[in-house]
């Protein structure tokens, strides 16, 4: 089973999404060919409604903490109760671009 597949199981199982948006964004960033390591993820349920943004992306690293440990480098996350989803009229923020570097450039990040 790809990550992006146990990803997308896992969170359905355990915060039952009205809407569920994963994208491998691997492929922008400086990684091998066909890497899961970077993803962006929408979410949107109701277990999210009264709770704080931190504690909606505490319960989230929590049900994916191994995948997190291995395989998944980076997790953008967008995570919204079914009210804060109507107001944004459906559209979370994009990912920004990658800066590029890597520890093995030899001057890394500016």
């Amino acid at each position: 089973m790809s990550v992006e597949d146990q990803l997308q199981a896992r969170l359905s199982e355990a915060f039952a999404p009205d809407w569920l948006e994963l994208d491998n964004e691997s492929h922008q960033h400086s990684v091998p060919a066909n890497s899961e390591t970077h993803f962006r993820l929408v979410m949107v349920s109701q277990s999210f409604e009264g709770k704080r943004a931190v504690a909606r992306h505490q319960s989230v690293y929590a049900e994916l903490a191994d995948l997190l440990a291995g395989p998944i480098h980076a997790l953008a996350m967008h995570l919204y109760d079914p009210q804060e989803w109507s107001q944004k009229t459906r559209e979370a923020p994009a990912s920004p671009n990658c800066l590029g570097g890597s520890k093995a450039d030899a001057g890394g990040l500016s």
